[in-house]
C-alpha cells in the first residue's frame, strides 16, 4: 500500500503541473487586464507600462509561470489587483465553500445511495419508477432554475430561509444551497447506486449469503451494498472538486462569499492571480480526492490489494 500512495505521488506532480501550466495559458488569454484598472478610460502608456512591472506582466508568459510557481511553493499565491493577498481571499472563501461541500456531499451519501438502495432492491415497483422519473426531472432542470424557484418560493414568499446567506454562512443557512449543488449529482448517485445494487442483487456471493441463513440486513450491508459501493465512490470522489468549483451559480444566486464567487469577481475583473491561485488549491483538492478514492478501493472490496 505504501509504495502504491508514493507511485501515485510521483504521478499527480506531472499531472500538477500540466494542469496548472494550461490553466495559467488560459487565464493570460483572456485579455489584457491592466485595461479595466483605470475606469471606462483607457490607461495612458506611462501608467500602464508601471501597472504592468509591478505586476510582472511585462514578462515572457512561460517566466510569468515559472515565478508563480515558485512563489506558490513559498505559499505566496500574488496579490490581487485591489492589493489584497490572495491568500487572504482563500482564507474567507474556502472555508465558506468547504462547508456548502460537506453539506453537498451530506444529502449524495445519505439521500442518494438510500434512494438507490430501495430502488435497486425493488426494481420495477412503483417506488422505483416514481424515483426514477423524479430523478430525471432533477437532471433535466438547470441548477440556476432549482436555485431561483427555491429562493423565490422558500425565501421571498414563505419566508422559511433567508434569501440571501449571511457573510458568516452558518451550516443553518448552507441546508438549501448546498441542496441545490448536490440536487443533480444526488440525482445521479440515486440512479448508479439503483444500477448497481440490482446487478449485484442476482451475483453468486449474494445467492450464497442468503442460503447460509444470514439475516436479510447483513446480506445487503456486509455484502452487496458494499460491492455495490465502488461505481458510486468512484463518482462521489471525483464529484468533490466539481462541487467546489462549480458551485458559482449556486453562491450567486445566494449571494455566498465563497470560492465559486471569488472566481466569478476574478474571471470579470481579468484578475488573473485570483482566477490561477484558486484554481490552483481546486487542482490540489481534486487530486488528493482521487487518491482518496483509490485507496477506499481496497477497504470496500478485500480482493482489491496493491502492490
Amino acid at each position: 500500500m505504501g509504495r502504491y500512495v508514493i507511485r501515485r505521488l510521483l504521478q499527480m506532480i506531472p499531472v500538477f503541473f500540466g494542469t496548472t501550466l494550461l490553466i495559467f495559458l488560459m487565464v493570460n488569454v483572456m485579455g489584457d487586464p491592466i485595461a479595466g484598472l483605470c475606469g471606462d478610460r483607457q490607461c495612458d502608456p506611462a501608467t500602464a507600462a508601471q501597472l504592468r512591472s509591478e505586476f510582472g506582466l511585462d514578462k515572457p508568459v512561460w517566466q510569468q509561470y515559472l515565478t508563480y510557481m515558485g512563489n506558490v511553493f513559498t505559499g505566496d499565491f500574488g496579490t490581487a489587483f485591489n492589493g489584497q493577498k490572495v491568500t487572504e481571499l482563500m482564507g474567507t472563501a474556502f472555508p465558506i465553500t468547504i462547508r456548502l461541500t460537506l453539506v453537498a456531499l451530506f444529502f449524495e451519501i445519505v439521500i442518494g445511495i438510500s434512494l438507490g438502495v430501495v430502488t435497486g432492491l425493488r426494481r420495477g415497483r412503483p417506488v422505483d419508477t416514481t424515483v426514477l422519473i423524479l430523478t430525471l426531472v432533477v437532471i433535466s432542470i438547470p441548477t440556476f432554475v432549482t436555485g431561483l424557484l427555491l429562493q423565490l418560493l422558500l425565501g421571498v414568499q414563505w419566508g422559511i430561509i433567508k434569501p440571501s446567506v449571511s457573510s458568516e454562512a452558518p451550516i443553518n443557512e448552507l441546508i438549501i444551497p448546498g441542496l441545490v449543488v448536490a440536487s443533480v449529482s444526488l440525482a445521479y448517485v440515486t440512479r448508479l447506486t439503483r444500477t448497481s445494487i440490482a446487478e449485484n442483487a442476482r451475483a453468486d456471493y449474494v445467492r450464497t449469503a442468503v442460503a447460509k441463513g444470514l439475516p436479510g440486513r447483513r446480506v445487503i450491508i456486509r455484502h452487496l451494498l458494499r460491492n455495490s459501493l465502488i461505481p458510486v465512490v468512484t463518482f462521489i470522489g471525483t464529484d468533490v472538486g466539481a462541487l467546489m468549483g462549480g458551485a458559482i451559480v449556486t453562491e450567486r444566486i445566494f449571494n455566498i462569499h465563497g470560492v465559486g464567487y471569488q472566481l466569478y469577481q476574478g474571471i470579470l475583473r481579468q484578475n488573473s492571480q485570483t482566477v490561477v491561485g484558486f484554481v490552483t488549491v481546486l487542482v490540489l483538492v481534486f487530486l488528493a480526492a482521487n487518491l482518496i478514492v483509490d485507496l477506499l478501493y481496497a477497504v470496500l472490496d478485500p480482493r482489491i490489494r496493491y502492490a
